[in-house]
């Protein structure tokens, strides 16, 4: 008998000492299933985006897409950036559209020099571009038409600032 109510003794302590633990439990029984739930969650996000990349991989050849460009070319000093190509057609845009009194040989030297600069936008963007094998109205039209490629790619150009923004009905 001695032992028995020694071990409902030992059981009634050991009751008492997690009683603690049974209430922190109960009161943060949300926590901790939001602690699984959310660890649960992020394991199943990091799995599917492992996966789409393989299918990714899988589906697109890296190499093969790069196969026929030099990329050396993009790694030349000389090579001008963007930003300043984008620079300099700010510049000649505003001489293009307010010559200033100036020679008409000057004007078609800004002009010749602003389709320099479309053509190397196009080339850094990877647009394409027909500004060298055009003359006269067919090189207006497509200087337009590279004007709104690069405008579409983000390289904003005077001409289409709000301020000169044509309307359209």
């Amino acid at each position: 008998m001695e032992v028995g109510r020694a071990m409902l003794l030992a059981l009634a302590f050991v009751a008492v000492a997690s009683l603690p633990v049974a209430f922190a439990l109960v009161f943060c029984a949300d926590e901790i299933i939001d602690r699984v739930a959310c660890g649960y969650a992020e394991w199943r996000e990091r799995r599917r985006e492992r996966r789409t990349i393989a299918r990714l991989d899988r589906a697109v050849d890296a190499e093969g897409l790069t196969r026929g460009i030099d990329l050396t070319e993009f790694d030349r000093e000389d090579r001008r950036s963007l930003q300043q190509i984008a620079a300099d057609l700010h510049r000649f845009a505003e001489h293009r559209v307010n010559p200033g009194g100036r020679a008409v040989i000057w004007h078609a030297a800004v002009v010749d020099a602003y389709d320099e600069h479309l053509r190397a936008a196009c080339r850094c963007l990877g647009l394409p571009e027909h500004l060298g094998e055009l003359e006269g109205v067919d090189r207006q039209i497509e200087r337009v038409r590279v004007e709104g490629m690069l405008h579409a790619a983000g390289l904003t150009l005077p001409a289409a600032r709000p301020r000169h923004r044509q309307r359209h009905r």
